[in-house]
């Protein structure tokens, strides 16, 4: 019995062990770059490409009777040598780019830059971050590989979306009106068309996104047909855009009753999809005050330098 006992032992001593090697995925979990060393070698790709390719700017400022208004970018070289390169073009702009903001452990912030093109300037309204748009995108890398796209335009509420993309949108105006065509489609007129090339801090950083690789610039050309002026997405009488408290162009870290949400296990809702900011049970609509023009008042009931909607102290 007790040389029984013994075999069982090491049996199961060596099952055990077994199930410790099994679970042993037998690769090393690479961690994910420092986001400033990434900024600084996207930075200087995107500046290379700039400066070595160029879009199709003459047809732009010349279009024929059929020109597509569509940009097409190619490399100055052979007979293109003399075209003028894309860094003469663009514009830029800076984002604070912080490893929260990625899902990385260590505490790091980042200037990142964007590069945008306007190809030709709409005539509607420019879009918000924080708006919905009815738009045409092509999204590749930086050697010209297409990983998506739209034929026609369909609506895009920006938060949803990549920062640097909706930044890319947010500095082009939309189109001015919908036509209908003798055939009964449907054309928007003068929308606005450009592209917008950005670092992966911008984009999906270290994911890998089908045939996007980590730590890829990305590149979209854009077509702004239309947006909604002022989208109030959550529909509790805030525009979105408001809901961006600390203005820094991400709404989806603005979320007020965070630590309430956290210990009631409920899901993460940032204000712009909340429609009770505060989490006091009080709807955000309730809490402010809205004149037959649309003006927002944001009553702060008891003086603490919080407005109602924002304070669960008050309903």
């Amino acid at each position: 019995m007790r040389v029984n006992r013994i075999f069982l032992l090491f049996l199961l001593i060596g099952m055990v062990w077994s199930c410790k090697k099994d679970d042993d995925p037998g690769f090393e979990t690479i961690p994910p770059r420092a986001l400033d060393e990434v900024a600084l070698e996207n930075d200087a790709s995107i500046k290379e490409f700039l400066a070595t390719h160029f879009y199709n700017y003459e047809e732009f400022a010349n279009p024929s009777a059929d020109f597509d208004y569509k940009i097409k970018i190619d490399t100055i070289a052979g007979e293109n040598a003399n075209k003028t390169p894309l860094m003469q073009q663009v514009q830029s702009e800076t984002v604070t780019v912080t490893n929260t903001d990625l899902g990385l452990e260590s505490e790091q912030s980042v200037q990142h830059t964007y590069y945008y093109l306007i190809a030709r300037e709409g005539e509607g309204e420019r879009p918000t971050v924080a708006d919905s748009t009815y738009i045409r995108y092509e999204g590749s890398l930086l050697n010209g590989t297409v990983f998506d796209g739209t034929a026609d335009y369909s609506w895009q509420y920006l938060p949803f979306f990549l920062r640097g993309y909706s930044r890319g949108i947010s500095q082009m105006k939309a189109g001015d009106n919908i036509v209908v065509n003798n055939d009964g489609t449907t054309r928007i007129t003068n929308s606005g068309i450009g592209m917008v090339i950005m670092p992966s801090g911008l984009g999906y950083f270290n994911q890998i996104q089908g045939g996007i690789s980590q730590y890829s610039p990305l590149i979209f050309k854009l077509d702004v047909g239309l947006m909604v002026p002022d989208t109030d997405y959550d529909n509790d009488g805030i525009p979105s855009i408001l809901e961006d408290l600390n203005g820094d162009g991400n709404l989806n870290n603005d979320n007020t009753d965070r630590e309430a949400e956290v210990k009631a296990r409920t899901g993460l809702i940032p204000n712009h999809q909340d429609q009770d900011d505060d989490g006091d049970g009080t709807p955000t609509r309730e809490e402010i005050i809205i004149d037959a023009n649309g003006n927002i008042t944001f009553p702060d009931t008891d003086g603490d330098g919080i407005p109602d909607y924002l304070d669960k102290d008050t309903k």
